[in-house]
């Protein structure tokens, strides 16, 4: 008999003949628990022979010498070694070598997924600014200096898109806020901070699970109408805001009596140099270089007298200095819009990716979102204070021309706060910039199937660096032009994000509830309650900022309380169709998983996933988003000939 017919851990010497009719009359003990002995490197993947197991050999009783002993397989009987050897139970033929001792029992492994990742450049460790988490090192439970050092490698995407948020507009927003308004619209600030993080988180989560930045998601999942609806909107959206964070770098460097045309290209260069670097840690780290530089608010601050007791009532208590007024409401709604962008949903979700953030990750990507929140507030309210400093009890209270007055109200005071808010002006502006270009990039990428990684360097991801560095270029250069329609571009930036606003949100949702995309990471019922009221209030927003810009003497205070109602009744008749709906349609089948196979899920290839099918709910909902759309561009495109006819 070969070894390969011999029944696991048995020898090649044949039994005697008189043994193999006796042992089946035997009473046969039970099977005693115990793993079986692992088979010869050698002959693992050996063909099984026809012999079936032989009760004899299989089930012998144990020997009294056993009991008490750590279970062993059983064993042949055999002829005795030469004397002083220990006689192997698993030996085979003359030469083969014993089995080896098991080995300590290893991890059980998950069998991998494939995944939807598009560019091979974001898979691997991961290498942020301040530390790195290697790949063989993400299924270690680490302790508090470890999940530390891992918060430390993975924060970035979160703080970043937040501090570019506070943008040469935001400045210019909120200093505007404070200057006419003092501290009376803090509330607003606070209001923001949940807004943030919920929207920002689900990014997040999308980012992590499927590989696939926000833009490629939507043309995939809800049609090429959708798809390029977004990315042609996004493209022109994010372009504009460029111009605008470069108009904010010459009014920084003209009131250091600096020459645009010699800051705004080598800021330009800058940017692409940083970018097409090859390395994410090395661009990561510059990023974080100019956010240390934005500390400088911290001193310019508590130089600028604050009133802590007034500021802490004003976070609280809503309120507006001088009334409800069109102008305030106008303001509040600026605040919200440039406070909540929709390339931040882009630019976050694609970060994630590109510094190969997995599930496993996701909970130290919540934490660097909630603190980048709590830092962009933080800036925004410094900055209305500094404003409301450099205006009190002068004739520039009330009266907002741009960031530059501001500064020029700071430097009346004193020169160094003048100085100082105009390196923060100019330090604000060239993150923005770096940020929204990048967003914009890394939905070029995702859309048209190029690698789209600043893990990769120029020569291997050649159009993605190109459409960075033309963004870069055109904008710088649109700012250089004499007699540029700067202020025009300032207004069609508000009303293009009112534009694109609401279809970015929808699809936000949308996306979190899709099975396919998300599998068990989909949003839990309290979360879906929570954004489809933040969406709803952010439509209701966006559609005024889009008709004040459109129609200038409107009435923003009644065209908000009509447009509060028609949202509250909204949300109620939703509600109810929902409740009526979910009674008799099919329940959402979210995969029941364990946290292991959970944090292992990521979204399979999208040639792999079914088709999204919509209830007739969100079908008449997502028409009513198209016309409202269509409508919306329409009266934009005749607000654009009007003006130029001007």
């Amino acid at each position: 008999m070969s070894g390969d017919d011999r029944p696991a851990g048995g020898a090649d010497h044949p039994q005697p003949p008189d043994r193999r009719p006796q042992e089946p009359a035997r009473p046969e003990p039970p099977d005693r628990p115990g793993p079986e002995r692992p088979q010869p490197p050698d002959r693992a993947q050996a063909p099984a022979g026809p012999a079936e197991p032989r009760p004899a050999e299989r089930k012998r009783p144990a020997e009294p010498s056993e009991r008490g002993q750590p279970p062993q397989a059983p064993e042949e009987k055999r002829p005795p070694g030469p004397p002083g050897r220990r006689t192997e139970p698993s030996a085979g033929k003359p030469g083969d070598r014993p089995a080896p001792p098991p080995s300590r029992p290893a991890r059980p492994s998950r069998p991998a997924r494939p995944s939807a990742v598009l560019d091979e450049a974001h898979l691997g460790e991961i290498r942020g600014a301040f530390g790195r988490v290697p790949r063989e090192r993400v299924e270690e439970r680490p302790g508090c200096r470890a999940r530390l050092l891992t918060l430390l490698a993975i924060i970035g995407p979160g703080i970043i898109v937040m501090v570019g948020d506070n943008d040469a507009g935001g400045i210019a927003t909120y200093a505007q806020a404070g200057q006419n308004y003092g501290y009376s619209l803090l509330w607003v600030l606070l209001l923001l901070i949940p807004v943030l993080i919920v929207n920002q988180e689900m990014v997040v989560r999308l980012g992590a699970v499927t590989g696939v930045g926000h833009a490629r998601l939507i043309t995939e999942r809800f049609g090429r109408f959708w798809g390029w609806f977004s990315v042609g909107d996004l493209f022109l959206l994010n372009f504009l805001t460029i111009v605008t964070e470069f108009i904010g770098v010459t009014l920084a460097c003209e009131y250091l009596g600096l020459s645009r045309y010699v800051v705004v290209p080598v800021a330009a260069l800058a940017l692409i140099a940083v970018a097409a670097s090859g390395s994410f840690r090395r661009w990561e780290r510059a990023m974080f270089a100019f956010i240390g530089a934005s500390l400088l608010l911290v001193p310019l601050t508590f130089m600028a007298q604050p009133r802590w007791g007034r500021a802490a009532h004003d976070f609280v208590v809503p309120g507006v200095q001088g009334g409800v007024t069109s102008e305030a409401v106008l303001l509040i709604i600026a605040v919200v819009g440039t406070t909540v962008a929709p390339w931040q949903l882009f630019f976050q979700q694609s970060n994630v990716i590109d510094k190969r953030i997995t599930p496993r990750f996701i909970g130290y990507e919540r934490a660097d979102t909630v603190i980048g929140s709590l830092v962009v507030v933080a800036g925004a309210a410094a900055l209305v204070m500094i404003a409301d400093f450099a205006a009190r009890g002068t004739a520039a209270h009330g009266h907002f021309t741009d960031a530059a007055g501001v500064a020029d109200a700071l430097g009346r005071r004193d020169p160094v706060l003048g100085v100082m808010f105009a390196i923060v002006l100019l330090d604000a502006s060239i993150i923005g910039a770096a940020a929204v270009t990048l967003a914009t990039s890394y939905a070029f990428g995702d859309v048209f199937n190029l690698r789209h990684s600043l893990h990769r360097r120029f020569g291997e991801a050649k159009r993605f660096y190109a459409s960075y560095s033309l963004l870069v270029l055109i904008a710088a250069a649109v700012v250089l032009i004499p007699g540029a329609p700067l202020g025009l571009i300032t207004e069609a930036v508000q009303a293009l994000a009112g534009l694109l606003l609401p279809s970015a949100s929808v699809f936000l949702l949308l996306l979190c509830n899709d099975t396919e995309v998300l599998g068990p990471w989909v949003n839990p019922r309290w979360l879906n309650v929570v954004a489809t009221v933040i969406i709803a209030v952010l439509l209701m927003l966006s559609g005024t900022l889009m008709a004040t810009t459109l129609f200038p003497r409107v009435n923003v205070t009644r065209l908000t309380i009509w447009l509060a109602a028609v949202l509250v009744t909204g949300l109620i008749a939703t509600a109810v169709g929902l409740r009526l709906t979910r009674r008799r349609g099919p329940v959402r089948e979210v995969p029941a998983m364990s946290p292991a196979e959970k944090l292992a899920w990521r979204m399979p290839p999208l040639a792999l996933l079914q088709p999204v099918r919509w209830s007739a709910g969100t079908r008449l909902g997502m028409t009513a988003l198209r016309g409202y759309l269509i409508l919306s561009a329409l009266l934009l495109l005749v607000k654009a000939v009007r003006l130029g006819g001007s």
